[in-house]
């Protein structure tokens, strides 16, 4: 796997490196998906995207988030992130955030344990393994996940879980082109938390919050960084 990061990383150098670093038949699987020219839900898989305006709550409450952990690449919520190709459970967050700055958020992959040789690339039961890991080394880790605590991955060692009351739901992401029209969302939801990794957390271990106050807060940082541009570009 390349060992770069997805966000430093230019258009030739991460080219020259995918030449002399093997792809895992995970990002061969998802490039070849995403070059498909109609596509079905059931494909989506792993890269259901976080809706704007809940992303931006969580991010009013925990950020500010600079580093997207999972992300294709099209889809990522912060200046910084790892791709599949970059397969985040090699890298160093804790580094990377003390370069960077900012707090590491992840929506992350549900899909069962996948390797590349020994290496795993996804599976929630790793990458909550890695961020016990990294949370030692320093750095907050934010992830909105399933509330499924009978799940052998719930994190039970986390800082602080806050639950969401009302169901959540993904948005498509950009490249899905639908096969026909029956390849429409169902609208389904399912229950969530936010879970944090910090061994610096002074706040409560366990809280709730409403989806509708998430939204809320993130509609208002919406507004609030776009009246922000609209100023900056007026003084420019």
């Amino acid at each position: 796997m390349k060992l770069t990061y997805g966000s430093v990383c230019s258009g030739i150098e991460a080219a020259s490196m995918a030449q002399v670093a093997p792809q895992s038949d995970y990002v061969k699987r998802l490039n070849a998906l995403k070059l498909q020219s109609a596509h079905e839900l059931k494909e989506v898989g792993d890269q259901w995207r976080t809706p704007e305006e809940l992303f931006w709550g969580i991010n009013a409450i925990y950020g500010p988030f600079t580093l997207d952990l999972f992300t294709d690449g099209q889809n990522s919520k912060c200046p910084h992130f790892y791709t599949a190709e970059d397969n985040a459970l090699t890298q160093d967050w804790s580094a990377k955030l003390k370069e960077i700055g900012g707090v590491a958020f992840g929506n992350p992959p549900y899909s069962r344990s996948s390797y590349h040789g020994k290496q795993a690339i996804t599976g929630v039961r790793h990458i909550m393994s890695h961020a016990s890991a990294m949370r030692e080394l320093g750095g907050r880790y934010v992830f909105l996940l399933k509330a499924a605590m009978s799940e052998t991955w719930w994190p039970e060692n986390a800082d602080h879980v806050c639950f969401i009351r009302g169901r959540i739901g993904f948005e498509l992401p950009e490249w899905f082109n639908p096969a026909d029209e029956d390849q429409v969302p169902s609208g389904s939801r399912f229950s969530g938390a936010i879970v944090v990794f910090d061994k610096t957390w002074t706040g409560k271990a366990f809280d709730y919050i409403s989806r509708e106050e998430l939204e809320q807060r993130g509609k208002a940082f919406i507004e609030q960084a776009q009246w922000l541009a609209k100023k900056l570009e007026v003084a420019a």
